[in-house]
């Protein structure tokens, strides 16, 4: 029993450890985990101090130290020193941004895919490379940086987006795969990285199964400031930063050159790693030069083809640090063992032939239509995003928050993200919804529709279940 009496003392949480078998600091974890789960602590409640807990249990501090420690590394609570231990806001919701079989017909604004119009073009250009003789030497494994032919390739993509570097290229199987293998290689269970307030769902996966805790850097009009780095520096003590500078996701925002080159200043002042997440660079018309131009000592540059070319281009290019290198090539092996050749190749052929670079004008050609008609809809209302971004990021009005509204419209058959899925740690999220803008032309019209009625109805969702 407690050593004192909290009958009427108000704790926001007060767990039930009799009858236990496992370790004590197991089992409270697990239980801190399940009231989280089951409702029963809220998104940005307030758990009581560590201490007074500990007091309240009448168990040694250090059980309850070991528990949260347990639970932030899965990332269902969040510390912020000074401040204290929060359920995360994203703490009971699904992190796993994927199309999924749904019961009734629901049209997919929710995962960001570029249209599939491209795709006869690559099935074309691959039926042409069946028919040569040495085509079967594609089911080989791959070297882990392609070969100088294939490499040219990748350089020549590069340019697209001002990027010259004279380190050799890392290859892994897509944009997630890279990070995760960046982190993995860099980072260790417990390590603290610097992100947006709302970023990447990906990244925060990522962070949660190897144990990183994300911090929300300090912003001023959608940017990272030099103020929000320091501080997280000397106070949270953050060992680096994930950034997505072009058309940021989810917000669509993309980062000045002011900011990329603060970015790479403190960096180097402080001996922060970035891992600068490109990953819609290339949708850019006229992109600005990335931050690993500014610092390439401490920039881990990830660029892919998902997301520019097609989904099922499962490749991606890595340009580190020579300090790094090796590590990162020897996480990436052991996860990946080899990235497909038959990928790669086909690649570097369509790069070499031009033939991706007409992809993505007919890539960006779509999202300005797209875009033109979203606008048409949704104009009057507070909308984020270029004409050439795949994706939207929409200001709901206040009577809605971004949950309630991602359940009205998936009630109504369309699939949006609200802003709570990409929220970092204890950050309030905005009242906010991701548009994911790839869907045919028709589908995309009647969700629009569907859209605005939401928007312009009275708030009233006691009807969702």
């Amino acid at each position: 029993m407690p050593i004192n009496s909290f009958d009427e003392y108000p704790m926001s949480w007060k767990p039930d450890i009799r009858n236990i078998s496992a370790p004590l600091y197991i089992a409270i974890a697990h239980q801190l985990e399940q009231d989280i789960k089951d409702g029963k602590l809220m998104p940005g409640t307030k758990l009581p101090p560590q201490r007074e807990l500990a007091d309240f249990l009448d168990v040694n501090l250090s059980t309850i130290t070991r528990a949260f420690k347990l639970c932030g590394q899965k990332g269902f609570i969040y510390a912020s020193i000074g401040s204290g231990t929060f359920v995360s806001t994203d703490a009971a919701s699904n992190k796993m941004l994927l199309p999924a079989n749904h019961a009734t017909p629901m049209i997919e604004m929710g995962s960001v895919l570029p249209d599939n119009l491209v795709n006869d073009d690559i099935a074309r250009f691959m039926k042409k490379m069946l028919n040569e003789p040495s085509f079967s030497k594609l089911f080989q494994y791959g070297r882990p940086e392609g070969n100088a032919w294939q490499n040219e390739a990748v350089m020549k993509l590069f340019e697209l987006v001002n990027f010259q570097t004279d380190q050799p290229i890392l290859l892994g199987a897509g944009g997630q795969n890279a990070i995760v293998g960046t982190l993995a290689a860099l980072f260790q269970p417990g390590d603290r990285i610097g992100t947006d307030p709302i970023t990447y769902a990906g990244i925060k996966t990522a962070a949660n199964m190897l144990g990183i805790q994300l911090v929300a850097i300090q912003q001023c009009q959608g940017e990272m400031t030099r103020e929000g780095l320091l501080y997280a520096c000397k106070n949270e003590h953050i060992k680096g930063i994930y950034v997505i500078p072009d058309f940021h996701n989810p917000t669509t925002h993309t980062m000045s050159v002011e900011t990329r080159k603060m970015i790479a200043e403190v960096a180097r002042q402080k001996d922060l790693l970035v891992i600068e997440d490109a990953i819609y660079s290339f949708l850019k018309e006229q992109p600005l030069a990335p931050i690993a131009s500014f610092a390439p000592d401490k920039v881990i540059y990830i660029a892919s083809l998902s997301k520019t070319l097609s989904p099922g281009l499962r490749l991606s290019f890595l340009v580190t640090p020579s300090a790094l290198r090796k590590k990162i090539m020897e996480t990436l092996y052991n996860i990946n063992i080899s990235v497909s050749p038959l990928m790669l190749e086909l690649a570097a052929r369509l790069i070499h032939e031009g033939v991706a670079q007409t992809i993505l004008e007919k890539h960006r050609a779509y999202a300005k239509q797209q875009n033109a008609l979203v606008n048409k809809y949704l104009g009057d209302y507070d909308i984020l995003g270029e004409e050439e971004c795949i994706f939207r990021w929409l200001y709901l009005p206040d009577k809605f928050t971004g949950v309630q509204f991602e359940l009205l419209a998936s009630k109504a058959g369309v699939q949006v993200y609200a802003a709570e899925r990409f929220a970092v740690g204890n950050t309030k999220p905005v009242n906010a919804v991701r548009l994911a803008i790839a869907a045919p032309e028709a589908q995309l019209e009647q969700a629009l529709i569907i859209l605005k009625d939401l928007l312009e109805s009275n708030g009233d969702y006691a009807f969702v279940d």
